[in-house]
């Protein structure tokens, strides 16, 4: 299937964002807790069919898409779903997880502080097991403002409901006894080994035992107050993004909680209702909910993909028109506001506008589309949209020169190291990205082509700064949000040459080195997901055309598309494919996301860019 069958009716891409099983197991808990009738008996059997197609050989179920062991955390909420959608307890799906959860070392009682939350609201964990997650912390001036988006619209969440000791009425002492046994010491620091990732240091240890103490005996003034700053808080996000919410773990979190305020059974429903638009389902894979929805993302890079061919024009004036569409052009209301940077300008990275979540690289990257298909065909983009684009990506950068996704930098690096979640890293503040860096570069400098602004020269110098801080020695630089080296180099050498920096300079050359270094015998690049945890790079087993496309687009500008190591990359790109493409995006350093489209878009791009580059006159 080429590029252009792939292309929506309304001009736009989108593919499925595959995580794991999480979502959907958190989607059926919910379901259960505010009505269970909402779910036909198809949605139950396709349910059913995912946990089937995505479990391991031993029972369990993986972190993520490409995990060869089973994850705790993951398998015991797919196992408590699976009983609640009528899975009997002796069902080979659910009687081989059990068997495998009771090996672990310490049982169920070690799943992570975020499934014991779940476990917790159906009755089946005592809160007295859990690291307190008290919402007075809402009650902070700017606290709470300045983690990252995603993890405090989580916490939010997850304080209020730790804070009203939220519990569904229908307690199940069934699957109570299957989960834990006779085991009754649930120790509130013991994490299982198969999802522990960063340990929280001794400082937060023993605030939460003093937390401990405090949850005795709480405020009832205090605590009334903030379950209700935190609910606020809740429905503001819901109302804000048109009740899709930032993700689907803070929006169904959300449900529960107004829920609980007392906000009529109705309206929650119609809230809950509203977030099927994470929902996946067709017969292939059954029902899952996607981690995230990418399709202006996935749209700004067919277009360039396109744009890079001979293309016809009537694909790309559609997908110009619908990208355009996309952009978020209004400010959010007073009432909304609070705590947020300016929307206005940006794109988001889901399918439209609506979420009004809009993100600096996500943002760069439509405007290059744009302005590099009016190039190529004569479309126009406006020039106060353009202008109203480039403000708001100057908006997002940081005082270090680098620009992060949702917001500047709301506070110091060292905050990371008061991560409660246990299975991330990188999740505590909106630091400085080397990829969306890179986006934000490219996009300026062609901004400025057009419109010339010395607001955009300064950024553009201190994006270029930062990103030569972030070189490492060998000529590599590291990325956040994809397999990670090879698609940091992508970003980076297209920014430093965009932005006019010689390829014969350290910041290119090296990079460029460090690429044909890691060249596979077979002519592709190959990097595993382990790079991501461990900080150097990997090998993967075997070549993915995703990240040949990356090293290829690299290396066409950094040596030239004549170069043996880029023909031989074409060599490799033009065999069929024969062995199954890894993941290869990522978010805080664990969880590995499968884009489907980048299978199709980027070895298109690169055969496109370097069959281009052949056809030019010599």
């Amino acid at each position: 299937m080429t590029l252009l069958d792939l292309q929506h009716a309304d001009g736009h891409w989108e593919g499925e964002v595959v995580w794991n099983t999480m979502l959907l197991s958190q989607y059926l808990m919910t379901h259960h807790i505010l009505d269970s009738r909402a779910l036909s008996e198809v949605d139950l059997k396709d349910a059913r069919k995912h946990y089937e197609l995505t479990v391991l050989d031993d029972g369990s179920w993986p972190f993520h898409c490409d995990g060869e062991e089973g994850s705790l955390y993951v398998t015991t909420l797919a196992y408590v779903a699976l009983r609640l959608i009528g899975t009997p307890a002796d069902d080979p799906l659910t009687a081989r997880a059990r068997a495998w959860m009771h090996r672990r070392p310490h049982g169920v009682a070690a799943v992570p502080t975020w499934g014991r939350m779940w476990l917790a609201m159906l009755g089946l964990y005592p809160y007295e097991g859990i690291n307190p997650i008290p919402p007075e912390l809402a009650l902070l001036p700017g606290v709470v403002q300045r983690m990252y988006t995603h993890t405090r619209h989580v916490y939010l969440g997850l304080a209020y409901l730790y804070g009203a000791r939220f519990q569904h009425t229908e307690i199940n002492d069934e699957i109570r006894a299957e989960l834990h046994g006779d085991k009754t010491n649930f120790r509130r620091h013991e994490i299982d080994d198969s999802d522990l990732f960063q340990r929280p240091i001794w400082p937060l240890r023993r605030g939460y035992d003093l937390l401990t103490a405090y949850e005795r005996r709480p405020s009832r003034k205090l605590r009334a107050k903030a379950l209700r700053r935190c609910a606020e808080l809740a429905e503001r996000e819901l109302a804000a993004s048109d009740g899709q919410c930032l993700s689907p773990v803070n929006g169904l979190l959300a449900c529960l909680v107004l829920a609980h305020a007392g906000e009529p059974r109705e309206q929650v429903l119609k809230r809950l209702t509203k977030l099927d638009v994470w929902r996946w389902q067709d017969e292939d894979d059954g029902l899952r909910i996607t981690g995230a929805s990418s399709a202006i993302w996935e749209t700004s890079f067919a277009m360039r993909a396109l744009v890079a061919g001979d293309a016809p024009e009537e694909p790309l004036r559609k997908a110009h028109e619908w990208l355009l569409g996309a952009q978020v052009v209004d400010e959010l209301p007073p009432e909304l506001r609070e705590g947020r940077d300016r929307v206005a300008g940006g794109w988001c990275f889901f399918r439209d506008r609506t979420i009004r979540w809009p993100v600096s690289d996500s943002t760069a990257e439509a405007l290059s589309a744009l302005l590099l298909t009016d190039d190529a065909i004569g479309t126009r983009t406006p020039a106060d949209r353009a202008r109203l684009a480039a403000e708001f990506i100057l908006t997002r950068q940081n005082p270090d020169g680098g620009f992060g996704t949702y917001e500047r930098t709301r506070a110091p690096g060292w905050a990371e190291k008061l991560n409660p979640s246990e299975m991330y890293h990188g999740c505590m503040t909106d630091l400085s990205h080397v990829e969306c860096t890179a986006s934000c570069v490219s996009a300026l400098v062609r901004y400025r082509r057009r419109w010339p602004d010395p607001r955009v020269d300064d950024a553009v110098a201190a994006g270029v700064a930062f990103l030569r801080t972030q070189q490492r020695p060998d000529g590599s630089y590291r990325g956040a949000w994809g397999i990670n080296f090879t698609y940091a180099a992508f970003f980076v050498v297209e920014a430093l040459t965009e932005a006019g920096v010689p390829v014969g300079d350290p910041a290119v050359a090296g990079v460029a080195d460090w690429l044909l270094r890691h060249q596979r015998p077979d002519g592709g690049w190959g990097e595993h997901h382990l790079s991501c945890r461990t900080g150097e790079y990997v090998p993967h087993p075997h070549g993915q055309r995703t990240m040949t496309g990356w090293a290829v687009l690299a290396l066409t500008r950094a040596i030239g598309p004549e170069h043996p190591a880029v023909l031989r990359a074409g060599q490799f790109l033009d065999w069929p494919q024969t062995i199954h493409e890894a993941a290869s995006g990522v978010f805080f350093g664990t969880a590995v996301l499968d884009y489907s489209l980048y299978r199709v878009i980027f070895p298109v791009w690169a055969t496109n860019v370097v069959e281009g580059f052949m056809r030019q006159p010599s």
